[in-house]
């Protein structure tokens, strides 16, 4: 496939193993589309960071990239700090950004993924609740979004769908975990919806505790590579996403 560039922009992470897991995306990302090449970026803490990716793209003579914002939810970050550092881009490129992750069917599927990975079968889910915890945030548009992907869940056969946070919002993992023990439910999983590893996804391992089911997050997903594409499409398209930031 030619064509623009693809630069996944991840938020990067003190934890190792978060940028661990993007490269491991983004190989996953290059095998399914061989001919398209894919570059990684983050906004803080990892190596490379964004601004130097897009200096070195244009000093290579690259003209044409996508932005793709690793996230599950427009929030802070897609709202504000990454059009704020794609702004910065060399005036010789032209950079579009990509539309977020979420939602997406292909998100309902990766989720569904790591569930049966962790033990559960379709068979378990009309005794089984569970709680999507996901990292949180002080938006309402996120919230919302998590609150909708939950009742997208609940349409899938489980018995019981709640949301929960790690962080900015209520309620905690082991509080949707308790909520549900009280309803009589007989199994809880939980299901971390974040991409990578990292500080706020081990809180939500620490607070699924008292689960049955731990899901492992969402990761290099087969699903996960294929939504990234989708986005990708999209934006070259020019749908989904916001228009070219700069020409």
């Amino acid at each position: 496939m030619s064509g623009p560039v693809l630069l996944v922009v991840a938020h990067g992470s003190r934890d190792p193993r978060h940028a661990e897991t993007v490269h491991a995306l983004v190989r996953r990302v290059r095998s399914l589309e061989p001919g398209l090449r894919v570059e990684t970026g983050f906004l803080d803490f990892n190596a490379p960071a964004v601004p130097g990716v897009l200096e070195r793209l244009a000093f290579e003579g690259v003209r044409d990239v996508v932005a793709l914002p690793l996230l599950l939810t427009r929030a802070f970050h897609a709202k504000a700090d990454i059009p704020a550092v794609l702004a910065q881009a060399p005036p010789r490129l032209r950079v579009r950004r990509a539309a977020v992750l979420g939602p997406s069917p292909l998100l309902l599927a990766a989720v569904g993924r790591r569930l049966r990975e962790a033990g559960l079968t379709d068979a378990d889910r009309s005794t089984t609740g569970l709680v999507l915890a996901s990292a949180g945030s002080t938006d309402p548009e996120a919230i919302a979004a998590i609150a909708d992907m939950a009742r997208e869940l609940r349409h899938t056969g489980w018995c019981a769908v709640r949301p929960a946070f790690a962080s900015a919002a209520l309620p905690r993992t082991e509080d949707a975990v308790r909520e549900l023990r009280a309803s009589g439910v007989r199994r809880v999983a939980v299901a971390p919806y974040v991409v990578a590893p990292g500080f706020l996804p081990d809180r939500i391992a620490r607070g699924a505790a008292d689960a049955d089911v731990l899901a492992d997050v969402l990761g290099p997903s087969p699903e996960l590579a294929r939504l990234l594409l989708q986005r990708y499409g999209q934006a070259r398209a020019g749908a989904g996403g916001p228009a070219a930031l700069s020409a």
